[in-house]
C-alpha cells in the first residue's frame, strides 16, 4: 500500500505537467498587440500554447476560462540580463556570470550555468517578463556565450528558445584585466580581439576545406568564433564610451561580422556612424548609475536613437550588488517619460527587442499563431500604481500574484 502511494505521488506531478493547458479567453479594456493601434474592449483567445485570435469582436467559445484585465501586453522581453547565472544571494556559489582566470573564453556556455529555479527568475516573471536574453556578463574581454530562454520550466531545456544567441564582448573599463593581467589598455583589448578573429578565420577555412585527416584539432573557443566570422552568430559588444563604440564598428567592418551594441551610454555622440553601420543597440537600463564609462549617460538616449531610425531595445543589465537585477517594465516607464512615447517605450521591451534578438516569429506581439505569452495589468503598465495581475507563458498561467 505504501509503495502504491509513493508511486502515485511520484507520478502525479509529471502527469499533471503533461496535461495541455485549458483554453483561456482574456477580456481587456485595452490590448496592446504591437502590430497596430491598441484594441479597445477586446479579447485574446489562447489555446494549445498559442494565440488563437485577437480582436474587438471575438466571441468566447464554450469551455474557455475567462480572465479579465484592464490592459494586456505581450509578455515582456529583457533584451540583456544575467539573471539565472547571477543569483539573488550575491554569494560565490550562485555567481556564475563571469569567470576571470582568462580574458577570452568564448567556449563558456550559458546553458551550463543557467538555473531556472533561481529566485530572480520567478521575481521578474511576476512583473510580466516572459523572455530573457541572458548569459555571461560584460565583465571580461570575451566572457562567454549568451542564450534566450522563457522564464518558466524546471530545466534549461524546458525554458530554451535559443541555446547559443551571441558571444559577449566588453570593451573599455569592463574588458580590462585585473591584477596586471592582459588586456591592460584599450589598444590591447582590440588587438587581442582581432587576433582571435584572425585565428577563427583560419580555423574555419581549414575546417571547411581540409580532408578529415587534415582538419585542425578541435578547439571549442575557435569553433564558436568560427561561427561569428561565418556570420552565423553576432558578437554582443558592450561599449559605453564613444571611442569604444567606434572601435567596435571598425572591428565589425574589418572582419565583416555582425555585432549588436550593448549599453552604449555615449551612443548619442556617434549616432550617424551607428546608423551608417546598420547596427542595433540594446541600450543600458534607463536608470543606470552614471559613473565610470557610463558617467555621460542620458535618460533621452533611447529616444535619440529611435528618432535616428536605429533599432533599440532596453535591458535590465548587469548589477554587481544585491538584488542583482532590475525590471525592464520600470526601465521602459522611465524612458517613456524621457522622450519616447508610451507605445515606443513598450516596443523596446516587446516587439523591437524580439526583432533585435531574432525571435519575433515567436514572441513580442499578440498575433494569431505566436506563443501565448501575455502580461495582464489592472491599469496603465507604466503608471506606478498599476499592478501585474496575471502572467501567461505558452498559454499557461505562471503567475497570478498581484504585483
Amino acid at each position: 500500500m505504501k509503495h502504491s502511494i509513493l508511486v502515485l505521488l511520484l507520478l502525479t506531478p509529471a502527469a499533471a505537467s503533461a496535461q495541455p493547458a485549458a483554453p483561456i479567453a482574456v477580456k481587456a479594456g485595452t490590448i496592446h498587440t504591437m502590430t497596430g493601434p491598441p484594441i479597445r474592449n477586446g479579447v485574446v483567445l489562447v489555446r494549445d500554447g498559442k494565440i488563437e485570435g485577437v480582436g474587438a469582436s471575438l466571441a468566447v467559445p464554450a469551455g474557455y476560462r475567462v480572465i479579465e484585465a484592464r490592459t494586456v501586453t505581450p509578455g515582456l522581453i529583457d533584451a540583456h540580463t544575467v539573471v539565472g547565472l547571477a543569483g539573488y544571494l550575491n554569494q560565490p556559489h550562485d555567481q556564475d556570470q563571469v569567470e576571470r582566470t582568462e580574458a577570452m573564453q568564448p567556449e563558456l556556455r550559458a546553458i551550463d550555468a543557467y538555473n531556472p529555479r533561481e529566485e530572480l527568475v520567478s521575481w521578474i516573471r511576476g512583473f510580466g517578463v516572459t523572455t530573457i536574453h541572458t548569459g555571461h556578463a560584460p565583465a571580461a574581454l570575451m566572457s562567454g556565450q549568451t542564450m534566450i530562454v522563457k522564464t518558466r520550466g524546471n530545466s534549461v531545456e524546458e525554458a530554451m528558445l535559443r541555446p547559443e544567441a551571441m558571444i559577449a564582448v566588453a570593451l573599455g573599463e569592463a574588458g580590462l584585466g585585473e591584477d596586471n593581467k592582459a588586456p591592460g589598455t584599450r589598444p590591447k583589448e582590440i588587438a587581442m580581439l582581432r587576433g582571435e578573429l584572425v585565428k577563427a578565420q583560419e580555423y574555419s577555412r581549414k575546417s571547411a576545406s581540409a580532408k578529415d585527416d587534415g582538419k585542425p584539432s578541435r578547439d571549442l573557443g575557435l569553433e564558436m568564433l568560427a561561427r561569428v566570422v561565418r556570420g552565423e552568430l553576432p558578437l554582443l559588444v558592450t561599449a559605453d564610451r564613444a571611442r569604444d563604440i567606434l572601435a567596435a564598428l571598425r572591428v565589425a567592418k574589418e572582419f565583416d561580422i555582425r555585432i549588436i551594441l550593448d549599453s552604449a551610454s555615449e551612443a548619442y555622440l556617434v549616432v550617424d556612424q551607428i546608423k551608417a553601420a546598420g547596427i542595433p543597440v540594446i541600450l543600458h537600463p534607463t536608470m543606470s548609475r552614471s559613473y565610470g564609462d557610463r558617467e555621460n549617460l542620458s535618460f533621452e538616449t533611447a529616444a535619440t536613437l529611435r528618432r535616428a531610425g536605429i533599432p533599440v531595445a532596453l535591458q535590465s543589465g548587469f548589477e554587481g550588488y544585491v538584488p542583482k537585477t532590475r525590471v525592464v517594465l520600470f526601465e521602459a516607464a522611465v524612458a517613456a517619460a524621457n522622450g519616447l512615447t508610451p507605445a515606443e517605450a513598450l516596443a523596446t521591451v516587446t516587439i523591437d527587442a524580439a526583432r533585435i534578438l531574432g525571435i519575433a516569429d515567436r514572441v513580442g506581439s499578440i498575433e494569431a499563431g505566436k506563443d501565448a505569452d501575455l502580461a495582464l495589468f489592472d491599469g496603465d503598465p507604466f503608471e506606478y500604481t498599476t499592478h501585474v495581475t496575471h502572467v501567461l507563458i505558452d498559454g499557461v498561467i505562471v503567475s497570478d500574484q498581484v504585483r
